[in-house]
């Protein structure tokens, strides 16, 4: 009995020593709204909504100092639905899922589940987030995906100007390394009030006998009063759209938008058109408009509208739909407000 208490000291000694010597934060970001959907296949719909600016999320982050500017690093991030209490991306920490080890001056090497290059490329050109009520997620980056499993990651933190990541999804096929892979990668130059992004992806399917890329080019400029938003995009071969699988597209996308601070409030706006060159002929464009007001640092109101004007019937898997953080959506226009806490 002595024995196994002084074993028990010992284990919770050298566990309380690993945790003083590992700086690990809790963060998170609730968002809930009032969401009213009209245009789609069935009759319209007003709902509580969770994840509509932004997707609801608890997070862990650890930093453990190795000396000499080496430092190991994880994120273990999970998605919530704050209207039901229920589990995000299907997964525990489906969000993010990483560990890996940080020089100082010179990069991270990340090790599991991460996002896109394309998608962080995304981000950093959509006044909105890719993600959101009124981003280009709803025509346009759901070409190229979010998220990428069994990824090995390499991102430059450097304190000059460029940005750079490259990743690489295992596929996990034996026999046939090329299924179920997935490719990315950014350049970028951020300096002063100029942002500009070069992002690629590159998915196979679960044979390895087709695959799908998709690129885009563009930036931000602050001009301090506004600041203007510019981005194209080209997709071929196997893409998702509106998570359906789909072959043989050939499209090309385009986003146009502004943010306008003044005061606590922000004004954003966009315009994407999805130019669709297969034989469906699919074009879809959308319009958004948004206004968030801020609290305080961490929380804000928000309101925004969005309309998309498909090519596409109704019933067409090309018909796109105004969607969020959380859900697809089920019509072509939609009109929300809400409150957004970080934390």
């Amino acid at each position: 009995m002595k024995k196994a208490l002084l074993l028990l000291l010992g284990a919770s000694t050298l566990a309380g020593s690993a945790i003083a010597q590992t700086n690990v934060s809790i963060y998170g970001l609730v968002d809930a709204g009032i969401v009213h959907e009209r245009g789609g296949v069935t009759d319209s719909v007003t709902l509580l909504g969770s994840g509509i600016a932004a997707g609801s999320r608890l997070g862990f982050r650890g930093v453990e100092d190795l000396g000499g500017g080496l430092a190991a690093t994880f994120v273990l991030e999970m998605g919530f639905n704050i209207d039901t209490g229920v589990s995000g991306q299907g997964a525990l920490f489906g969000r993010q899922a990483w560990v890996g080890l940080q020089q100082n001056g010179v990069g991270n090497v990340m090790l599991g589940r991460q996002y896109t290059p394309l998608f962080n490329t995304v981000n950093a050109i959509d006044p909105f987030g890719g993600a959101s009520m009124a981003g280009s997620g709803n025509n346009m980056l759901a070409e190229g995906g979010i998220r990428m499993n069994n990824t090995v990651k390499v991102a430059a933190v450097g304190t000059g100007p460029l940005v750079a990541e490259v990743a690489y999804g295992f596929g996990e096929t034996p026999g046939d390394s090329s299924a179920n892979r997935n490719m990315g990668a950014m350049l970028g130059y951020k300096s002063g009030p100029v942002d500009v992004r070069f992002g690629y992806h590159r998915n196979n399917n679960a044979d390895g006998t087709d695959d799908g890329r998709s690129a885009m080019i563009g930036g931000t400029y602050d001009f301090k009063v506004a600041k203007a938003h510019l981005g194209m995009q080209a997709n071929k071969g196997l893409v998702i759209i509106n998570g359906r699988p789909i072959a043989d597209t050939d499209t090309r996308d385009l986003i146009i938008g502004a943010t306008v601070p003044f005061g606590a409030n922000s004004l954003l706006v966009s315009y994407t058109h999805k130019d669709d060159r297969s034989a469906a002929d699919g074009d879809a464009r959308q319009l958004a408009l948004g206004i968030s007001h801020r609290l305080s640092k961490r929380t804000d109101l928000y309101a925004s509208v969005a309309r998309i004007k498909n090519d596409a019937p109704v019933d067409s898997v090309r018909f796109y739909t105004v969607g969020n953080g959380s859900s697809q959506g089920t019509g072509d226009r939609a009109f929300n407000v809400g409150v957004r806490h970080l934390f």
